[in-house]
């Protein structure tokens, strides 16, 4: 019984599997909700998830961080729809906390199948490397806490990028979940609060400026993070200097 469930596990088949059912899962998201998670979508339904909140909030709960993780999990367009509906229906707090760990549930399902299908396999064949690629790694493997930061708090990089990269170069699954939960806080509740304040935009037939996380006010903050995340690096480059 145990050998079969091993040989299941090492067969081609069986490794990529978990790739397999998010790929799948993603078309038919796309096909089934590719033009509907919307801002006018939203903006239709308002009151009727209100009401559904104000009689079930419990429920609203469970089904919003379900609904946000799946949408994550198989990189289903309408990621800052969600967000905005977090801070729309729960307020900035706790809407930042639910859309965080919402998002990080969904992280955490790509990071892990794409570590059991080919992030193993591939990770030993770059420290089985030799030259640049072996240096590089090793480079990595020494600040993985601070470029896990750097790439969650960067805004530009994207947010499936960010969940794949890691899987690839053996980062364990504790120090991906920390860094990815506290990684996106800045960005995160940033958008919750712009969907907190919805119920005025949708008053004034507007829709909400997304672009207000590349705003000085906003942008040199999570800029300031980043250059903190950076700082053991560049404190580990200076004193390998001075050793020379």
């Amino acid at each position: 019984m145990t050998d079969s469930v091993t040989e299941t596990r090492s067969s081609p088949v069986g490794r990529y599997a978990p790739l397999f059912v998010i790929a799948l899962g993603a078309g038919l998201g796309w096909w089934l909700f590719g033009d509907r998670l919307t801002f006018a979508a939203l903006a239709e339904n308002r009151e009727a998830l209100l009401a559904f909140r104000d009689a079930n909030y419990v429920a609203t709960v469970a089904g919003f961080i379900a609904a946000y993780t799946l949408i994550v999990t198989f990189s289903l367009p309408g990621a800052t729809i969600a967000t905005l509906t977090g801070g729309f229906l729960f307020a900035t707090f706790p809407g930042a906390l639910f859309n965080i760990t919402a998002a990080t549930l969904g992280a955490t399902a790509i990071f892990l199948a794409a570590q059991t299908s080919i992030g193993a396999r591939l990770g030993a064949r770059l420290e089985g490397s030799e030259g640049v690629v072996k240096r590089i790694k090793d480079g990595i493997d020494e600040n993985q806490w601070s470029m896990l930061f750097l790439i969650r708090l960067i805004p530009v990089v994207p947010f499936f990028v960010a969940n794949l990269v890691p899987a690839f170069l053996e980062v364990p699954v504790r120090r991906f979940v920390v860094s990815t939960f506290f990684g996106i806080m800045p960005g995160a509740v940033v958008y919750t609060s712009v969907g907190a304040g919805l119920g005025e935009v949708f008053a004034r037939g507007e829709t909400p400026d997304l672009g207000i996380i590349f705003t000085p006010q906003v942008l040199l903050p999570i800029l300031g993070l980043c250059a903190l995340a950076l700082l053991p690096v560049i404190l580990r480059v200076l004193r390998g200097k001075r050793g020379l």
